[in-house]
């Protein structure tokens, strides 16, 4: 019986708080909708708030209360989780009022929404690019912000997220080898602009060993007039690897290939060292 007449009660307050709300979305008072709209914000009902806000935004522009308006209808989306709205709107907010009330904290979290809604490695990474570009704005507009730290660590992250996608792309091209034309060419080339866009990466030796493993691979599978000056390539990108990674955990994996590049090539391991080492004291 307790339980009937709670449930019963719970049904009435929640039928009469959708019928305050139905009565107030009805209205054409834009000021009680603003009123309404900071109580449902402070409710957490989000999505009434920003409903009532939308409606009100135009009849308030050009009026003291617009930033407001216009700032916790941003924040009403993004703690909606309606990050792509949030970011909208946070962007229609600095660039109106580029020095307003509100400002830092809607460029920050206008990156923010886009860090949170960026998606795993493997798929389209606008999001994520368009992050990193606005943690670098928020950090050229604010560069003493307490946020300044966040936004520092977030976007080196994102940047490791985009690593990771070329990460994956040249260990596929590596994985298909031969099939269906020279992937390892490709892997080759993809290591290669990612090493030159994320130079601080985790994952640059991932990148420099796939690098050696593809110049073996190319130069192993080539006609015979070819694999001289693969396998030189082959030697020279050993050397990177070492000078890049003195005490790197593929070193003898890339000494493996190094090795048998020379046996390719007739030639002496040690002769060949001493070669490569006067030739790099001589650059």
């Amino acid at each position: 019986m307790k339980i009937k007449i709670l449930c019963t009660l719970l049904l009435a307050l929640l039928f009469a708080s959708c019928g305050e709300y139905n009565k107030i979305l009805k209205s054409r008072d834009a000021e009680l909708k603003y009123t309404y709209a900071k109580k449902y914000f402070d409710e957490k009902k989000y999505g009434r708030t920003a409903t009532l806000l939308s409606e009100i935004l135009t009849a308030y522009t050009g009026s003291s209360k617009e930033q407001e308006i216009l700032f916790l209808l941003a924040q009403s989306y993004f703690y909606d989780k309606d990050y792509t709205t949030a970011t909208q709107y946070y962007t229609r907010y600095y660039n109106k009022f580029p020095k307003g009330e509100y400002t830092e904290l809607a460029r920050y979290n206008s990156a923010y929404s886009l860090y949170l809604d960026s998606p795993d490695a493997r798929l389209d990474q606008s999001s994520t690019i368009r992050a990193i570009q606005e943690f670098q704005n928020f950090l050229e507009y604010f560069p003493m912000s307490e946020k300044a730290p966040e936004a520092q660590e977030k976007m080196f992250e994102m940047q490791e997220k985009l690593a990771y996608k070329e990460f994956l792309a040249a260990r596929l091209y590596y994985n298909l080898g031969l099939y269906m034309g020279n992937n390892y060419e490709s892997c080759i080339v993809t290591s290669k602009e990612a090493l030159k866009s994320y130079p601080f990466s985790a994952l640059s030796e991932e990148f420099q060993i796939l690098i050696v493993r593809a110049r073996y691979e190319l130069a192993y599978y080539s006609v015979e007039n070819k694999k001289p000056t693969r396998y030189r390539d082959l030697m020279d990108e050993h050397f990177n690897y070492r000078n890049m990674f003195p005490s790197g955990k593929y070193t003898k994996e890339s000494e493996k290939y190094y090795r048998q590049a020379l046996k390719a090539l007739n030639q002496d391991v040690d002769e060949l060292t001493n070669q490569v080492l006067i030739e790099e004291q001589v650059k």
